[in-house]
């Protein structure tokens, strides 16, 4: 697994966990930025902060297009990992400039498959693609 890819498992966690405890995500990550040393420690990654400012920053733009775009789902009965790969996959297509948008695609449907189900995988990769496929269009 890349670094990059782990990165984003890191902040998929810290997006979910944030979710499930109605707290900030950055918050959770300020609270576990510590250094340590030692074979037990697990430091932060600059690319996990990177997307866990970025989504905190753009999440009011992010979630107005899951709504918009998710059809047939209300952000809240949306599942929370799912809404939480979709935060995660819309930054990147929308504000990674770096990244492909099938790289941020895929990498998202890998996140699905591992911690989701197949029917969700399928459904993030339709959203995902809408959404890549209009991202000139958007005011962002």
């Amino acid at each position: 697994m890349s670094a990059r890819s782990k990165a984003r498992k890191q902040s998929l966690d810290l997006l979910y966990e944030g979710d499930i405890r109605g707290q900030a995500p950055a918050d959770l990550l300020a609270l576990r930025d510590v250094i340590d040393e030692g074979p037990d420690a697990r430091p932060i990654r600059e690319y996990t902060k990177e997307l866990i400012f970025g989504i905190a920053e753009n999440r009011r733009k992010i979630d107005e297009l899951i709504s918009t775009y998710a059809q047939g789902w209300d952000m809240d009965r949306l599942p929370a990992v799912d809404r939480n790969i979709l935060r995660l996959g819309i930054y990147e297509i929308l504000w990674s400039k770096d990244l492909e948008d099938a790289i941020a695609i895929d990498e998202a449907l890998n996140l699905a498959k591992e911690l989701s189900t197949d029917d969700s995988a399928t459904y993030i990769h339709g959203v995902l693609g809408r959404i890549a496929s209009i991202k000139d269009s958007l005011a962002i």
